[in-house]
């Protein structure tokens, strides 16, 4: 979103998750452009502010690049690490990701580790070994306890297409058990809309949502944010 944008969506979003529920946490990831004012439109509002990427220098001469530091001083508190697109299209490696996630830790940042497999690696039934390799390269020397994963696997972004709830609650929680600390929080990310919430969140082993395409509409996401468990018999 251009700032404008920006302004636009929170004067609408604002009103909506003002009475959210005590046990949730809102955290949105505008563009770098954008991230100033979302946190002025938004103060007070109890949202946290995230970066899209985050590099993993402090400083040096990494022209186009955001550090750690720019991001802090902005009142940023989390960074997305490893999403689909930075490995798709700039080929970003296990390695480096481990390196955004650790100086993201290092700068009192939460990373989001982002993990998933592709539609070819799942139909080949690959999906739990790419996702263990992401895992253990991504998380070498992070602390689990100030991290996020969101699983997203990538045939689900972007295509309407969402993993069967029960699939991603297996995911997750094969997830949790790889990160060896069952307090880490672990996501769902995959075509999140209000339409596929409630059943998501009423899996024991899915703790929160990455939300791409939904969160664009201010009250789409407010609808995800104020998501309700269904109630069983």
């Amino acid at each position: 979103m251009t700032c404008a944008q920006t302004r636009e969506f929170a004067a609408v979003f604002r009103p909506l998750i003002a009475e959210l529920p005590g046990d949730r946490q809102v955290v949105l990831a505008p563009p770098f452009t954008a991230i100033p004012t979302l946190c002025r439109h938004l103060e007070g509002a109890g949202v946290a502010i995230a970066a899209q990427n985050v590099h993993w220098e402090e400083s040096g001469a990494y022209t186009g690049m955001v550090s750690a530091p720019m991001l802090v001083e902005h009142g940023v508190s989390h960074a997305i690490v490893g999403h689909s697109e930075p490995r798709k299209y700039y080929s970003e490696t296990d390695e480096q990701i481990n390196l955004r996630a650790r100086t993201a830790q290092r700068f009192g940042l939460i990373p989001i580790l982002c993990v998933g497999e592709s539609l070819d690696q799942r139909e080949a039934r690959e999906t739990e070994r790419v996702i263990h390799r992401q895992i253990e390269q991504g998380l070498e020397g992070v602390d689990p306890l100030r991290l996020i994963v969101a699983y997203e696997p990538i045939w689900a972004i972007g295509t309407g297409k969402t993993c069967a709830a029960d699939e991603a609650n297996r995911i997750c929680g094969l997830i949790r058990g790889w990160v060896s600390h069952p307090d880490v929080t672990v996501q769902y990310g995959g075509s999140v809309n209000p339409a596929t919430i409630d059943d998501l969140m009423a899996q024991p082993e899915i703790d929160g949502v990455l939300v791409g395409g939904a969160s664009l509409d201010p009250t789409s996401f407010a609808r995800i944010a104020n998501y309700q468990v269904p109630v069983t018999a």
